[in-house]
Formats: C-alpha cells, sequence, structure tokens
C-alpha cells in the first residue's frame, strides 16, 4: 500500500520533469496526470503551436509506459486505428495486425480531422477499455490514456465531436498563449536543442497502476459530493444550456476530484477540489441554446453556477 507521501513525492517527479519541458503550463500538466490516475481521457484544445502535442509527448517521456500517435486526417480509416486481420500467404492463416490503439498512451493528434466514423472507432476503447475486431474482442493494457488534440479556430477540413464522444473525455484543457516572460524562456530553453530528447522516465508502469488503484482510497464526504451534485444539476437547468452535464459526468467528476486529492497528499476530497474541476470537466460536456456560441461562453456559464452555488465550509477536520 502506497503512502500519501510516496505518492505526492512520485507524482511530483513527473511534474517537474514536464515542467522542465513545457514551459509555463503547470496546470495543464496537472490536469493530464489527473486524467491518467482517474483512468480518464483528455483533450488539450488551442491554436496551432501552443504546446499540446508537446505537452502530451512529455508526459508519455516522464512514464514507463508505451506511447503511440497518430496523426488523424480525413482518409484515415477505422482500421488504422483499432487494428485490421490480414492473410498471410506463407502460412495461410489470418494474423492480427494491432493498430496504434494498443498502447498505454495514444495521442489522437488532431482528432477532429478524421471523419465521424473514424473518430467513433476510439469510443469502444476510451470507455470499455477493449477493442473489437472481425467479431474478436481483444483487452488494452492498463493503464490506458487518450490525449486528443484538436484546434478550435480552423473549420475547413474538420468534423466536430459529437456530444457523446466529448462526453468520453474526462477533462478539457485550453493551453492558451505564453506570457511575454515564458515566450522568451521557450527560445532560450530550445536554443540549444530539445529537452524532450534527453527526457528519461521517472515512474515505472507498475507503479503508475499503483497510483490508480490507490485513487479508491480517497474519500469524498457527503456535504462535498452533495455540493458536486449541486453543481451538476445546475448545469441541466439553466437557461443557457440545451442538454446538462450527464450521469457519467458526476462520476468523472468525483474520480478526478480523488486524482487531485491524492497528487496533494489528501486521502480526502475539499470543496476547493471540486471548484477547481468543474470548468475542465464540464463545460465541454454542455449543450447550449446558442449553436453559435464557443467553448468560452460553456465556460462562462459554468463559472457563473459555481458563484451562485454555496460553498461548504471548507474545514480540514471535518471532510478527513
Amino acid at each position: 500500500m502506497l503512502h500519501l507521501e510516496d505518492v505526492r513525492e512520485k507524482t511530483r517527479r513527473v511534474l517537474d520533469q514536464i515542467a522542465g519541458i513545457v514551459v509555463g503550463k503547470p496546470d495543464a500538466a496537472e490536469y493530464a496526470l489527473i486524467a491518467l490516475l482517474a483512468s480518464g481521457h483528455i483533450i488539450l484544445e488551442d491554436v496551432p503551436g501552443t504546446g499540446k502535442t508537446l505537452l502530451a509527448k512529455s508526459l508519455a517521456r516522464s512514464l514507463g509506459c508505451a506511447f503511440k500517435r497518430i496523426q488523424f486526417t480525413a482518409d484515415l480509416l477505422p482500421s488504422d486505428v483499432s487494428g485490421i486481420n490480414f492473410y498471410n500467404q506463407r502460412a495461410s492463416v489470418f494474423e492480427l495486425r494491432k493498430g496504434p490503439v494498443f498502447t498505454n498512451i495514444l495521442l489522437a493528434d488532431e482528432l477532429n480531422r478524421a471523419t465521424p466514423r473514424t473518430q467513433s472507432s476510439l469510443l469502444e476503447s476510451m470507455e470499455e477499455r477493449q477493442v473489437t475486431i472481425d467479431g474478436e474482442t481483444y483487452p488494452l493494457e492498463r493503464p490506458f490514456l487518450v490525449i486528443a488534440t484538436q484546434n478550435p479556430v480552423e473549420s475547413h477540413g474538420t468534423f466536430p465531436l459529437p456530444e457523446a464522444q466529448l462526453d468520453r473525455f474526462m477533462l478539457r484543457i485550453p493551453m492558451g498563449y505564453p506570457a511575454a516572460g515564458e515566450e522568451a524562456e521557450i527560445l532560450r530553453r530550445f536554443m540549444g536543442g530539445d529537452p524532450l530528447a534527453t527526457a528519461e522516465p521517472v515512474l515505472a508502469l507498475d507503479e503508475v497502476v499503483q497510483l490508480q488503484v490507490a485513487l479508491r482510497t480517497v474519500r469524498c464526504h457527503d456535504d462535498v459530493l452533495q455540493y458536486m451534485l449541486a453543481i451538476v444539476a445546475a448545469t441541466r437547468d439553466s437557461e443557457d444550456t440545451a442538454v446538462g452535464a450527464s450521469p457519467r459526468a458526476s462520476l468523472q467528476f468525483m474520480r478526478a476530484a480523488q486524482a487531485r486529492a491524492l497528487l496533494r497528499g489528501r486521502d480526502f476530497v475539499l470543496p476547493e477540489d471540486i471548484k477547481t474541476l468543474a470548468v475542465p470537466v464540464l463545460a465541454h460536456r454542455l449543450v447550449l441554446h446558442d449553436p453559435l456560441a464557443g467553448s468560452g461562453r460553456a465556460e462562462a456559464i459554468v463559472r457563473e453556477l459555481l458563484n451562485n452555488i454555496a460553498v461548504p465550509a471548507e474545514q480540514d477536520a471535518v471532510y478527513a
């Protein structure tokens, strides 16, 4: 059984290495690690060149896990993702050629460039941790994390993700432009080479699985649970939303809060965890009445709801 201090030390090593590669994105790195510990999936969203792919590669390089990348395009087929049975003429038998989904961390780069048929090929693996090929089901290894990237400002040649698939992603993380000082640090850091090339695994595969198991020991007091459910219910009752967050969202909300508590060396969830995670967990799941409203409007709605819902008294002694 892992001790809380051991958990904090192990995860801190991962975050420190990512911080040495990706400049000025500590929150995004922590959210990515939260999704991994909570057995969720994430969307990294922002304009090109803001470090989405670099963050995904940095996380993978920091873990002793298998990593594969798919560049999604309009001509990509579902079999290019999951795999295919091909006929081996020399052996006169059909053999399985596994697709890149058979890995621990899958980078689905520019996911919204693929057709809906190809996008949907990820649904089974994301939800069930398995892949079905020609009627045969193959389990995926643990851990399994999909890190999808998409560009929200480019519409030519893209296919927006349907609500059913967005609901499978635990978190949506905007990267944002770096500050002036951070951008100067990026140039200095990459002037002499690529820091990603020298990164080494700091957490082994079995340690990642141990951390995922340790997550189950994190408690959530009923007052905190009711606070979280009040936020979820408010997304359904809001005048601005046609469809609010689903029960799946509630479950992933709780798992993410447990993971954040674990990263901070706690075995109990605080209201602060709920408040911090509300926007990245819930905003991308909302269907607004205004079809032209962007993701920024959905995030603003969640923040407004947070301002109108009473927060339980935050006392560690009560929730521990």
